[in-house]
């Protein structure tokens, strides 16, 4: 009863702003900024306030890759949060500073829209965080297995098999979404011998880490893609704080500054790369001397204001959305629920299964998001499928499961491999990485299920292994 009165005082004040955010409905300028400050309160009130509710095995900075610090500060920053930028553009803005005329207090029937969706990100970062605490064990967690710790050497074993075995299931047909979690396992226990070498000033540690984290950093930053680079600054970030706490919260803010006003023009540059007419290698270097040259500045500017605006948060294609269902197509119900789970029959079953891609975005060409005749991927995130398929109590619920299931998922990954740093540093924040930012309910709902089974497997092949012994091997011993 205890536990229940603790949590119900952490989660009741949690929708204290969405309701003055509805209620505030009717004057959308004035919804908006209560539905966006009210993220804000959420962060304040489930990470520093005294009502906060978390495990207390660990001190909050050593256990912040735990989803009620890192997940949700991803999923609803990026949800949330960064819609600011395409509000102030909205209403006149750039960069601060007014250069169209303001709309009037009470705003056009695009302000309506873009509140709307404010207040419908509130509602599902306050479910999502409720779906969390609701799982949160304060005790700490019983593993099933006991870790087989000799030092960190157990890291570079892992590192390896993993490497080895995603690098092959990439050449195999039909395992691609196997390979890229299991990668990303190798890329985290790089990360973490990367760090483990600086703080223990350990060279092995050091140039093993070195040499599978920078890898993986210089590869991303061939991409064009912007998430890899962010990913890989927010895991090292992570990993360090522990041990260097007011320097990584006192660079946080030029990094985060130097990331958004620069990295949208380099990626720009580097996807030149992508039509053959140049390598990548040489797209980079053409990156660096663009974001070099003072010549460039209005050039960055611009290419950085247009992702603020409509790539980072991506509100534009939420309104679109919203101002498509119900007006002009009903609520979906399970129709994409239905074709998310008929995506997981592997295609080595069944030769003609649709194309996820293509049914994903079929939604996305109706509603007029993009156009059928362009090359442009505009994945809905599953906030906006679960508005699509069942409106404002198709947003709580789902996120309120979704929140669940992503805590529990880290319960089972600390108890299956033993330890916090093993379980949720590196297999949780590496097989179930998507759920970082969300994706559509075809591919998430697929990166979940296959996710979980990788885990298990995984799991199994470290007690073959013996880098994990399960707690009668050490009895016997």
């Amino acid at each position: 009863m205890t536990g229940a009165n603790e949590r119900s005082k952490t989660i009741v004040p949690l929708y204290i702003p969405v309701i003055l955010a509805y209620l505030f409905s009717g004057i959308p300028i004035a919804s908006y900024i209560i539905a966006w400050l009210g993220s804000l309160f959420i962060f304040y009130w489930t990470w520093f306030s005294p009502s906060k509710y978390y495990n207390e095995d660990l001190p909050i900075y050593k256990q912040i890759m735990r989803p009620i610090y890192l997940t949700q500060f991803v999923f609803a920053g990026f949800m949330c949060v960064t819609s600011i930028f395409y509000f102030m553009d909205h209403l006149g803005y750039r960069y601060f500073t007014q250069v169209e005329k303001g709309l009037q207090f009470q705003g056009s029937e695009k302000t309506y829209i873009i509140a709307q969706c404010q207040r419908l990100s509130l509602l599902a970062h306050a479910a999502i965080v409720t779906g969390i605490i609701l799982k949160i064990k304060k005790e700490p967690i019983q593993p099933k297995n006991y870790t087989f710790y000799s030092g960190h050497n157990y890291l570079i074993g892992l590192s390896i098999i993993s490497y080895i075995i995603g690098f092959i299931c990439q050449y195999l047909p039909g395992l691609i979404q196997v390979a890229l979690p299991i990668m990303a396992v190798a890329i985290s226990c790089g990360a973490v011998l990367l760090v483990r070498g600086v703080v223990e000033k350990n060279l092995n540690y050091f140039l093993v880490g070195a040499f599978i984290f920078i890898g993986n950093f210089l590869n991303a930053s061939l991409s064009g893609y912007k998430e890899p680079i962010i990913t890989n600054v927010i895991i090292l970030a992570c990993l360090f704080l522990p041990y260097y706490k007011k320097a990584i919260i006192w660079s946080s803010i030029p990094v985060a500054y130097i990331l958004l006003y620069f990295l949208p023009t380099y990626n720009t540059v580097v996807r030149s790369s992508w039509n053959g007419s140049v390598s990548a290698e040489e797209a980079r270097t053409e990156a660096f001397e663009t974001l070099l040259g003072n010549s460039n500045q209005d050039e960055i500017e611009e290419t950085n204001w247009s992702f603020l605006t409509n790539r980072l948060s991506e509100i534009d294609m939420f309104t679109t959305f919203v101002a498509y269902v119900p007006a002009h197509h009903d609520y979906y119900g399970f129709e994409i629920l239905e074709d998310s789970f008929i995506n997981l029959i592997p295609r080595i079953f069944w030769k003609n299964k649709p194309n996820t891609e293509d049914v994903s975005m079929k939604r996305v060409y109706d509603a007029g998001v993009a156009s059928r005749f362009s090359s442009v991927s505009a994945k809905t995130r599953p906030v906006v499928d679960a508005y699509l398929s069942w409106g404002i109590p198709g947003v709580f619920f789902t996120m309120l499961i979704y929140g669940l299931m992503m805590q529990s998922m880290c319960n089972l990954a600390e108890k299956l491999f033993g330890s916090y740093e093993l379980g949720c540093i590196i297999v949780f924040n590496s097989l179930f990485q998507q759920l970082w930012r969300g994706n559509n309910f075809e591919f998430m709902i697929n990166n979940i299920f296959y996710s979980y089974l990788i885990m298990l497997a995984l799991c199994k092949l470290l007690i073959m292994f013996k880098i994990i012994m399960p707690k009668f091997s050490v009895k016997e011993a």
